[in-house]
């Protein structure tokens, strides 16, 4: 057993695994594409200013953020969500002040969160995410909630709720907040010290607890829809109707308010329901914001985007059994019968390579009995016989694995058969005049 292993809460990522990663960020951006979205890359580290602000009261902030002194005694801390660096990116350059609003964006990053590792909870995570930049209105909310549900159907996922609530404006939270301070008050100090500190930043987060879920004051705890001025009960009734109106059905969940301080308006969380999810169910979440441009330094403008973590996604599809991707095996093997063949099987899986197949050969010239068993370890669809007689004769053997056909043709004719066996309905486009290996 090695010395070395992976810090806890990391995972290496290979083999038939990396091939579930590459599909689906082709999915990402493929769909990016067609709804408009740029991508954006923003640094793994940033100041940590970026993410802790203004008495946070999350625990993101307070308790799981990698933050380290750089050694200009400059405070870094590596990203625990992908939101506030774009923000910080979408300000710094001012992409504001390009015309036509919305500004949409999305992003495929590694996010840090130092916490007890869980299924589909490490400590280093991957987020794919979106943001929308602009005017708020409720058919921009309705197409983030949208486009994410769009994405994990794809994919394949069927067993999800929608839950949705609103946190209402600036006004509405206030006056909540201080109905919840009123209530907490005598019961407090029997409450867990996450919620004590809670109380003093913002009450409304005792609310995410889950230590204390079933303390009665908790669970007799105001609700917020009873504090909506009529302007946030409007916007968020509207939200609702269009949604519900493009066939998306959602659960009012009065008690969601998400994990980070700068959500305002809409908030919200597509959750597996699936049996084998357990308690770390949710697939995607997020919600508006209104105040975070401003507070990095923008002009008043309102977001909203979500959060979509590849390793929890990934765990919703093997929940359902979906197979994401199926192992194809390669296209051709050249199988070498003498030591004289071995130079042109390297030149001719290159050539193969060029006109897009899936070939390769056996580098070490190995009995034809183990080059057989590559030929059905890497599940190759067609065995190229490369000896010194055909080569004289300027021949090639070709053998399809799965029929079991054989036929013997020129270097010239190797592609239209290749294009015959492998490519159904395959209306050959190569050049071929002249070509050769």
């Amino acid at each position: 057993m090695s010395k070395y292993q992976v810090p806890r809460g990391t995972q290496d990522v290979y083999g038939k695994e990396i091939k579930k990663w590459h599909k689906i960020e082709q999915l990402i951006r493929e769909m990016m594409q067609v709804y408009g979205y740029e991508e954006v890359r923003t640094p793994e580290f940033e100041h940590t200013e970026v993410f802790a602000r203004a008495n946070d009261s999350s625990d993101v902030i307070n308790k799981e953020m990698y933050t380290f002194m750089d050694r200009g005694e400059r405070s870094l801390s590596l990203k625990p969500e992908g939101t506030a660096g774009l923000i910080r990116s979408f300000v710094e350059n001012k992409w504001y002040t390009q015309p036509d609003s919305p500004f949409k964006y999305y992003y495929v990053s590694p996010c840090f969160r130092y916490e007890r590792p869980q299924k589909g909870r490490m400590r280093i995570h991957h987020q794919f995410g979106i943001e929308v930049l602009g005017d708020k209105t409720p058919y921009i909310d309705a197409e983030v909630i949208g486009l994410g549900l769009t994405f994990v159907r794809t994919l394949g996922l069927n067993d999800l709720k929608v839950l949705v609530n609103t946190l209402g404006d600036q006004e509405s939270r206030q006056a909540y907040k201080e109905a919840l301070k009123k209530h907490f008050e005598a019961d407090i100090h029997t409450m867990c010290g996450d919620c004590q500190r809670r109380y003093e930043q913002n009450p409304l987060r005792i609310l995410d607890c889950k230590v204390d879920a079933e303390h009665a004051s908790m669970l007799s705890a105001p609700r917020l829809q009873d504090y909506l001025n009529e302007e946030s009960k409007a916007y968020f009734n509207q939200l609702v109707s269009v949604l519900k109106d493009s066939g998306v059905e959602v659960e009012i969940s009065d008690r969601l308010v998400r994990g980070l301080d700068y959500y305002t308006h809409t908030v919200f969380e597509v959750v597996s329901v699936n049996k084998d999810m357990g308690s770390q169910a949710t697939v995607f979440g997020g919600g508006r914001y209104d105040q975070l441009v401003e507070e990095l330094g923008g002009p008043k403008m309102s977001g909203i985007g979500f959060g979509m973590g590849i390793e929890r996604l990934l765990v919703a599809l093997d929940a359902e059994g979906v197979e994401l991707v199926q192992d194809e095996g390669i296209d051709v093997y050249c199988v070498t019968l003498d030591d004289e063949a071995l130079d042109y099987a390297y030149h001719l899986s290159n050539y193969l390579r060029l006109n897009g197949y899936k070939a390769d050969y056996d580098y070490y010239r190995r009995s034809f009995k183990a080059q057989f068993k590559t030929v059905e370890r890497k599940g190759a669809k067609v065995a190229i016989l490369l000896g010194q007689n055909e080569m004289a004769k300027g021949q090639l053997v070709l053998k399809n694995i799965e029929t079991q056909e054989q036929v013997t043709l020129g270097e010239n004719e190797i592609l239209h058969q290749l294009d015959h066996w492998l490519n159904e309905d395959h209306v050959c486009d190569h050049d071929h005049g002249g070509e050769h290996a």
